[in-house]
């Protein structure tokens, strides 16, 4: 008897359903998924959007910082067919864009399925269809959901783990240690010794932060960095290379670049900021490292106020010791050491998506794979790149779509497990 009440409660607890998507399954509810659902929803093709967070863009909306703005000018930012609103600054906020986002999923009417953790994708080469496999939880009840489809978009994005670095003597620190993405203000550390861990766009500003809030920070600088303007005499630097590329090769224009760079912020090699062989967009394009826009960071480097160190060798007790064998006393760390795609942890192919997460083809090439598979938001080239690769993928699904679907005057039913049709 007590085997069979186990049994019942097992079975209120777990609930499995089939869903048949009659489109494509989207998985991932951020700027890329919902740009994917915009173009589709245009194009007249239905999905189904899955989201694991209980909300849209749950990167931007719970682990980013309080003071973050875009740091491209809006209309670079923004996603297809509907503009930012007029009355939005020409670097828009971290709610701004959150409001915009909200705004562009009404606007289309767009709807997530939320809460639905996606466990495993695989291909059935059988059927020719896609099995995706979730679970979603609400409060004490697990609920599996199976979900078949014709098309798999996948649009979790480059970001969509933290990235946590493995240094001697870490996890014994006694201080406070959080990763960026916990980080929402300096008010936490006034008057404390702070270690950055990390010179990219987040680590830097997150220096910044520190800094106006009264604490001491320094930043770790291990590797070479290009640092650049974000304006130029009053025009976005980012503006003025997409200008330059349409009529001079990419060499001539990172030349300029680093001219510019130079005439406005100086010689930053020797306040230890070494800059690369290659030229901030070649750097981009072939290690996917995307320069530094600088916001008022280097004034403090350049004044001592913001100290920047060389990479760490151990962490002691209360302390920590650099390579070059200097020690600093450190009350709390920060680990701005960026974020990595979890796609292998889920799709099951390896085909078209490389070990680390990424598309093995580079862009304008990596948004479609074979067997209705297809990848956004994954072009290193924030929020325009995953505009292009949303256009690109609702065109080629709606294509296929209107195909498939046409009434065709002899057609055979195929038997298979019973399935719950979400159209």
């Amino acid at each position: 008897m007590e085997n069979l009440f186990r049994l019942v409660d097992y079975e209120e607890t777990l609930s499995k359903r089939c869903i048949w998507v009659n489109g494509p399954v989207i998985v991932g509810a951020g700027p890329s998924g919902l740009a994917t659902a915009a173009c589709l929803k245009q194009e007249g093709v239905p999905f189904m959007l899955l989201e694991r967070a209980e909300c849209i863009a749950s990167l931007w909306q719970k682990r980013t910082y309080d003071r973050l703005k875009l740091h491209l000018p809006k209309q670079f930012c923004q996603l297809p067919n509907l503009p930012f609103p007029q009355h939005f600054p020409k670097y828009p906020s971290k709610n701004q864009f959150i409001d915009y986002l909200e705004s562009y999923a009404r606007h289309f009417d767009i709807n997530p399925r939320f809460n639905q953790c996606v466990q495993s994708a695989r291909y059935d080469e059988t059927t020719g269809l896609w099995r995706l496999k979730t679970v979603a939880t609400c409060g004490s009840v697990k609920n599996e959901f199976e979900y078949i489809c014709r098309w798999l978009v996948v649009a979790t994005g480059e970001n969509a783990e933290c990235v946590m670095p493995e240094i001697q003597g870490l996890r014994e620190f006694k201080g406070d240690v959080i990763h960026a993405c916990q980080y929402k203000c300096g008010e936490r550390f006034k008057g404390k010794k702070v270690l950055v861990v990390g010179c990219g766009n987040s680590g830097m500003e997150l220096s910044l932060d520190l800094f106006n809030h009264t604490a001491s920070p320094s930043i770790v600088v291990r590797s070479p960095v290009h640092v650049l303007p974000r304006e130029v005499f009053g025009k976005s630097t980012f503006e003025l290379a997409t200008l330059m590329l349409q009529w001079l090769p990419l060499w001539v224009v990172d030349k300029i670049l680093l001219v510019l760079a130079w005439l406005v912020l100086g010689n930053v090699e020797k306040f230890g900021l070494k800059r690369p062989s290659e030229g901030p967009l070649s750097w981009k394009n072939t290690k996917g490292k995307t320069p530094v826009l600088d916001i008022g960071t280097l004034e403090k480097i350049r004044s001592g106020e913001i100290k920047v160190v060389p990479a760490i060798k151990r962490f002691g007790n209360g302390c920590v010791e650099l390579v070059n064998g200097e020690k600093q006393d450190v009350d709390a760390v920060v680990l701005a050491t960026g974020y990595r795609s979890n796609v292998p942890s889920w799709l099951q192919e390896g085909e078209f998506f490389s070990e680390n997460g990424f598309p093995k083809c580079p862009f304008p090439n990596g948004w479609k794979g074979n067997v209705g598979l297809y990848a956004v938001g994954f072009t290193r080239r924030g929020l325009s790149g995953a505009s292009f690769d949303a256009v690109k993928i609702a065109q080629d699904i709606a294509h296929l779509w209107k195909q498939e679907t046409k009434p065709k005057k002899h057609r055979t039913t195929a038997c298979h497990r019973r399935c719950i049709s979400q159209f």
